[in-house]
């Protein structure tokens, strides 16, 4: 598993770069603020529920969560799915709204 930073998202996301992010967090933190990831519950991928990702198992899937510690955990399981290309991004979103609040 690799890590990326917010800034690296960023600058991405600001030059118009298509990702796989996806949002390992509950309902309420996902509603209250997000960046446009893909919703799936850590819950979800741990009773593998990941058909709406499947696809995704060669392509680059960034997983984020509040601090980067569900997030993690999401990445190592995908991983062993056979995701190929998993990246956490470091701090999640509290690293991101201390940039970009």
């Amino acid at each position: 598993m690799l890590t990326i930073t917010a800034d690296e998202i960023k600058s991405r996301l600001d030059a118009g770069e298509t990702m796989h992010l996806i949002d390992v967090r509950e309902p309420d933190e996902h509603k209250e603020f997000n960046i446009g990831g893909t919703f799936l519950p850590l819950g979800n991928i741990q009773m593998m529920l990941i058909d709406e990702i499947e696809e995704l198992k060669s392509e680059e899937v960034i997983c984020y969560c509040r601090s980067g510690n569900r997030s993690m955990q999401a990445c190592l399981m995908l991983e062993t799915f056979g995701f190929t290309n998993v990246k956490n991004l470091q701090g999640g979103m509290n690293s991101w709204k201390e940039k970009y609040p």
